[in-house]
């Protein structure tokens, strides 16, 4: 499965990369999130455990950070490995935000792509939206319930 999703914030870019990047808080704008555990700041090589409605527990590894521009991560579950980037992209009016899975492999990756897919992809979305709410209306906007 591969999926991509763009939304265009009307913030910095600096204040979008401190909220996306600070994946503890993501309960608080990421209705799909439950809980977000994380030691640190977000790194190469740090450990990200991550709890979804109707999904299982995941451990993310941070693989890449490019500060201020992107991140990748990777999970693995049983029988399938996926991969996933954060990308931020200042603009003349703005931020553009880009959330893809790159790639999932493995013998179960089809199967997973079919029972989770449609949930993944809204998931993302949903992120998405809440990134930008919480970007452009500040630490007092609501995550809306999935």
């Amino acid at each position: 499965m591969q999926y991509s999703t763009s939304v265009r914030i009307d913030a910095p870019a600096e204040t979008v990369w401190a909220v996306l990047t600070d994946v503890v808080q993501w309960p608080e704008w990421n209705s799909t999130v439950t809980r977000a555990e994380m030691g640190g700041v977000l790194s190469v090589g740090n450990r990200v455990r991550m709890k979804q409605k109707r999904m299982p527990r995941l451990t993310w590894l941070v693989t890449e950070v490019a500060p201020g521009d992107s991140f990748s991560w990777t999970t693995r579950s049983p029988g399938v490995t996926t991969v996933a980037e954060h990308k931020v992209k200042a603009e003349s009016d703005g931020t553009t935000v880009t959330e893809a899975i790159l790639r999932q492999t493995g013998p179960l990756s089809g199967v997973v792509g079919v029972l989770f897919g449609e949930r993944t992809r809204r998931y993302m979305d949903v992120e998405a939206a809440g990134l930008k709410r919480r970007c452009e209306e500040g630490e007092d906007a609501r995550p809306e319930r999935d």
